[in-house]
């Protein structure tokens, strides 16, 4: 939880950030961003307080820890050092997994850490990262030699391995955005890279292990499969133990999701591999992280392996919250994507609602107690079950956007495998999408449909069905009349205007799709301009630039958001008789994203270039003595430069004024 803190300006100047640590400005290098990112891990996953750290603290001659962290209220001095942080900058990442190393490759690398631990002898722990790779070492004393050993992980702040012994019932903990993202990545790395396994394999692998790993959240703590003890992944006796355990796991899952499996799927890692995966996984409650930092995990190892070759690609994860922020589906809305691809407009609606539900309980993300939070996602559980709907051409993708679904905490999801421009038709057709959502039934919808002159729609019996697959012409009158004469091809993102519009109910159903520019502003297009101001009411245009799609999706591409509201046939009817009365229409323009076309971050800038911080509270659990303690911790950050925020509460103003919305 963190909230913007009202302050004049205050500005860093470029090339600098901000230590979380002290507050102070440092700067700006590729290890000084790992160090930072650890530090944030440190304090809001392990509960350490950031008065027990340090940065740079001097060892020995020479010897500098990048943080040292001291027991508990302790003066900053070597002999109440209990665990030391060396970090290195992140290795460049190509096309090519990164290959992560064992210990023993990595041994040269950890002669530095381990020095420093026996250096200090009240320092009990220590950690090797170069943002990728981690390395936990846990220190023994022995009667004639000091060893440091591998561990898979480190205990939390005031804890130590001692205290873990039954690890079925460790407490899990609350993952960080940025550490989820980076474990997820180091997973599929781990199976393509280490186990030369093809991407598409790999990236199954972990899913089957994903979802393991939530059917296991499901049992009381005590039940539970999916862990690994602190050494088991190091040797060979410990790995079958993980697989015993594992294994059994996944045939109940198969029997859970029969409508996602076949009943053949294997576990095909080594033991080694999937010690390595369960490790590293087994240390997150999935179920309380922030469906925002699952999605965002999620869609980064998607996007490597599912990207396709007939117009699909993935939505940024920014311009899918304006969309649904826009729509603002209510509780009793059936939402739908009919091109839903890995699930992001779906997932993201779903945590919409989460925070809603939030509000609307008084609590927030990590600060609700076990009723509040049983409530609430039993409430969330309920309304994806049976409000949200998906359907995709693309198999592959229908059971990526299950998984991602199922993380996000819906158990069932009613995703469909069908060719949406072929409903109720085709030979792809799900006998439950005709019974779940017949035409005229939906609410919402919002949907990035494949699009593209170079993928046409040619089948005549598909474009039979549209009215937009036909020549118009003028009729002199400034409208257009319909030829009959079929075209022998078009665009899918045209027909998919049209099949989403006979999707919703009429009157009340809206709809925000992405375009491409063309659509809006082409000549030629203006027949189809027409039809969409005659068949609904435009609600809303904003314009994206380049950078939105070509940094997440690689796509160079000039795209829109158009916002509609299906017309009843009673108002068409009016129009038709006595003409169509003017309204006002929300336009935007946004011309930053948060990032540019390399992807990297865009701040707020002052007219000399210098970066402006606000500061930001955010409510930090420390744990001292065994106990939760809950303090705010105040820390100046940098202001993304990102128009999309505040065009979606322009909006919001907007609707307010003209109709009194309050959605």
């Amino acid at each position: 939880m963190n909230k913007i803190i009202k302050q004049s300006v205050k500005t860093i100047a470029a090339g600098y950030l901000l230590d979380y640590i002290s507050g102070e400005q440092i700067k700006e290098t590729k290890k000084e961003m790992v160090r930072q990112r650890i530090v944030r891990a440190l304090i809001h996953e392990y509960g350490f307080s950031p008065d027990d750290m340090a940065m740079d603290f001097q060892v020995a001659v020479h010897k500098k820890a990048d943080v040292a962290i001291f027991h508990h209220g302790k003066n900053h001095e070597i002999e109440n050092i209990s665990r030391i942080v060396l970090c290195r900058q992140e290795p460049k990442i190509g096309k090519a997994a990164v290959r992560i190393r064992d210990f023993e490759q990595a041994a040269t690398d950890l002669e530095a850490l381990e020095e420093l631990m026996q250096t200090v002898e009240s320092c009990q722990y220590g950690l090797w990262t170069n943002g990728l790779e981690f390395f936990f070492l846990e220190k023994e004393l022995k009667r004639f030699e000091t060893k440091c050993n591998p561990i898979g992980d480190w205990p939390m702040a005031e804890e130590s391995m001692r205290t873990r012994d039954v690890v079925s019932d460790a407490h899990t903990r609350i993952a960080d955005n940025d550490m989820l993202k980076i474990t997820f990545r180091r997973c599929h790395n781990f199976i393509h890279g280490n186990e030369g396994m093809p991407k598409d394999a790999a990236f199954w692998q972990f899913l089957y292990l994903i979802f393991c790993k939530m059917h296991d959240e499901t049992f009381k703590l005590g039940e539970r499969r999916f862990w690994a003890g602190p050494k088991e992944q190091f040797d060979n006796a410990g790995r079958k133990e993980i697989r015993k355990r594992i294994e059994p796991l996944f045939n109940e899952v198969k029997i859970k999701f029969k409508n996602i499996f076949r009943g053949n799927e294997e576990i095909s890692l080594s033991d080694r591999a999937l010690a390595f995966m369960v490790s590293e996984l087994a240390k997150y409650d999935f179920t309380r992280t922030d469906v925002d930092a699952k999605g965002v995990a999620y869609q980064e190892i998607v996007g490597t392996n599912l990207r396709g070759d007939r117009g699909q690609y993935f939505t940024p994860r920014g311009v899918v919250k304006l969309v649904v922020e826009m729509l603002a589906p209510k509780e009793s809305e059936r939402v739908l994507d009919p091109a839903c691809g890995t699930g992001g407009f779906l997932v993201a609606n779903i945590g919409h609602m989460l925070k809603k539900f939030r509000t609307e309980a008084g609590t927030s993300a990590g600060n609700e107690n076990t009723t509040e939070f049983l409530d609430i996602h039993d409430r969330l559980k309920e309304y994806a079950g049976s409000m949200v709907f998906g359907s995709d051409f693309d198999q592959f993708l229908v059971r990526a956007s299950q998984m991602n679904m199922v993380m996000a905490g819906d158990g069932r999801g009613h995703l469909y495998h069908m060719n949406s421009l072929e409903y109720p038709n085709g030979h792809l057709q799900d006998k439950d999408a005709l019974k779940d959502i017949p035409f005229g039934s939906i609410d919402v919808i919002m949907t990035n449909p494949p699009f593209g002159s170079d993928i046409p729609i040619t089948d005549k019996n598909i474009l039979k069905h549209y009215e937009l697959a036909h020549n118009w012409e003028s009729d002199g009158e400034g409208g257009f009349r319909n030829t009959g004469v079929p075209k022998n091809s078009v665009s899918p993102e045209i027909l998919f205007i049209e099949r989403c519009l006979k999707w919703l109910k009429p009157g009340t159903g809206r709809m925000g799709i992405v375009l491409p520019d063309g659509v809006l502003g082409n000549p030629a297009a203006e027949y189809i301009r027409w039809w969409i101001m005659r068949e609904s009411q435009v609600l809303a245009s904003v314009d994206l630039p380049v950078e939105a799609f070509i940094a997440e999706a690689n796509v160079n591409i000039l795209t829109s958001l158009l916002f509609l509201r299906k017309k009843s046939e009673q108002e068409k009817h009016a129009e038709a008789m006595s003409g169509m009365e003017e309204y006002p229409v929300f336009m935007a323009v946004a011309d930053k994203v948060g990032f540019d076309r390399r992807g990297n971050k865009l701040y707020k800038r002052t007219p000399d270039g210098e970066e402006i911080v606000m500061a930001k509270e955010h409510t930090e659990k420390l744990r001292i003595g065994g106990h939760i303690v809950e303090r705010n911790l105040v820390r100046n950050e940098k202001i993304e430069d990102n128009d999309l925020p505040v065009i979606a509460e322009e909006y919001r103003k907007f609707c307010r004024e003209q109709w009194g919305d309050t959605a």
